[in-house]
């Protein structure tokens, strides 16, 4: 696919060349961002706009469940709960339901700002 759009390039560089961390404070960042647009487009009656926002969301989070190292002990935590967030995506895209999609982009902020700490953190000991 040619990139014809010069902030298309940019942003698609960024990707390709960002470190694992990074990808992973995208992905958490991408996954409140379609949260918080979905939750908008259903305010405005957008309902086929609310609904690949919350696609987008949870094919973030089960990438996110897919690529988990199991070996890790606190994986197997973050396994469940993506699975949670994934079941409770659903049901909000199926009832275009708010007061859902207010308690997972609770947790997917809560997500993204740990992620975000502990980058903070790891580059500290290095």
């Amino acid at each position: 696919m040619a990139l014809n759009n010069p902030y298309q390039r940019y942003q698609q560089n960024s990707v390709s060349s960002a470190p694992p961390q990074e990808l992973t404070n995208m992905l958490y960042s991408g996954g409140v961002r379609f949260i918080r647009q979905a939750m908008q487009s259903i305010e405005e009656n957008e309902m086929e706009k609310a609904h690949q926002e919350l696609v987008r969301a949870q094919e973030i989070y089960k990438h996110l469940q897919d690529t988990l190292n199991m070996d890790i002990k606190i994986s197997n935590n973050l396994y469940n709960l993506y699975d949670f967030m994934i079941r409770q995506l659903l049901q909000a895209n199926i009832k275009k339901d708010i007061a859902i999609l207010h308690e997972i982009l609770g947790l997917a902020e809560e997500l993204r700002n740990t992620w975000k700490e502990a980058m903070v953190k790891a580059r500290g000991q290095v």
